[in-house]
């Protein structure tokens, strides 16, 4: 990514000690042709974020001496076929919001950012949890208000120190602030070493009360292993509010050839127990398939393209394009080619 540094030298007060900040613009534009087939239901756009979130940013770092660095990160999505921001709350900087105190150990962060528990399986989602191939789309709320499923506002987070032997590890609260849907608490803890990596994370977001219950709970277990011709993973992962359930597993492949990679996952969602109004879910299951491969003109431009078909079953409405209506247990399919440049 380019880079522009200001480095700024301090002298303080008391004689001698120096500060060195640094900040940096960063960003992606992706954008991606689109075809969609929801049920009997075509379409045909340019969507922005085929394999990475289109996004703009900055990021820097102020060091204070005898091993503390101060820090910041605003960040903001934006759908680069429109123009327009993107977060349909109203949030700016909707992907990251944060100041950071760091040092031997670890760091505290404060404000918006990705929960432990979404981490905790999208890392291992060979497609980064983007475009048609998104495992996400199986991360269902179950009819709650939760606004916790890949990020929190008002995030009290606490990060290991780097250097314990491969164990990494994330420890967020987040107020409500007298919302309901927001009000969580999670971790993620990890080992990764060499061409392992293994994690296990568990939250709990407050919602409105259902049955005696306000607690939604979602556990996920992950694994990726690199063999250097072909990098394996997969992540376990189980939604649970009052009386029902949905567990989503998924396997996925990611092998370089040549100056690119080819992915591969499939994916399974299974529902079981009874929503709100007393409807049964067990038959309300999906399966995946997806293969994708990106191509790298640089470090910084590559082009690709993915396909992605979702079978449902029972009244399961899981689709690759939420912009198309599909009914329960219809088929859902999407192809997208598109460029991203990052920088």
């Amino acid at each position: 990514m380019k880079k522009f540094a200001v480095l700024a030298v301090f002298a303080a007060i008391s004689g001698g000690a120096y500060a060195q900040s640094s900040v940096t613009l960063f960003g992606i534009i992706d954008e991606a042709a689109r075809y969609t087939k929801n049920g009997d239901l075509k379409l045909k756009s340019l969507v922005s974020g085929g394999i990475n979130t289109s996004r703009i940013g900055l990021r820097g770092v102020e060091d204070l001496g005898d091993g503390l660095k101060a820090g910041f990160w605003i960040e903001s999505g934006l759908n680069a076929d429109s123009g327009t921001a993107g977060d349909s709350a109203g949030r700016f900087w909707n992907r990251r919001s944060t100041v950071s105190l760091m040092g031997n150990f670890g760091e505290i962060r404060l404000g918006r950012d990705f929960t432990p528990t979404y981490t905790g399986y999208s890392d291992y989602d060979a497609f980064g949890d983007n475009g048609v191939a998104a495992s996400g789309k199986f991360d269902s709320s179950l009819g709650t208000a939760r606004d916790t499923g890949t990020r929190a506002d008002n995030q009290i987070m606490y990060l290991l120190p780097s250097n314990i032997g491969g164990v990494y590890g994330r420890f967020a609260v987040a107020a409500g602030e007298g919302t309901a849907g927001k009000k969580y608490f999670g971790g993620r803890v990890g080992y990764a070493a060499g061409p392992l990596d293994v994690s296990v994370a568990y939250g709990q977001t407050t919602v409105a009360p259902l049955f005696g219950e306000d607690k939604f709970k979602v556990a996920d277990v992950g694994a990726s292993y690199d063999l250097g011709i072909v990098k394996l993973m997969g992540y376990y992962t189980q939604n649970k509010f009052a009386n029902q359930k949905l567990a989503t597993y998924s396997l996925g492949a990611i092998a370089p050839i040549g100056l690119g990679q080819l992915k591969a996952s499939f994916t399974h969602a299974n529902a079981s127990g009874t929503t709100a109004l007393g409807t049964n879910v067990d038959a309300n299951d999906a399966n995946q398939f997806a293969v994708g491969y990106i191509y790298n003109l640089s470090k910084r431009t590559a082009v690709y393209g993915t396909a992605a078909y979702v079978k449902n079953k029972g009244a399961a409405t899981f689709n690759v394009n939420s912009a198309l209506a599909l009914a329960g247990g219809q088929k859902s399919t999407g192809a997208e080619v598109g460029v991203r440049h990052s920088f």
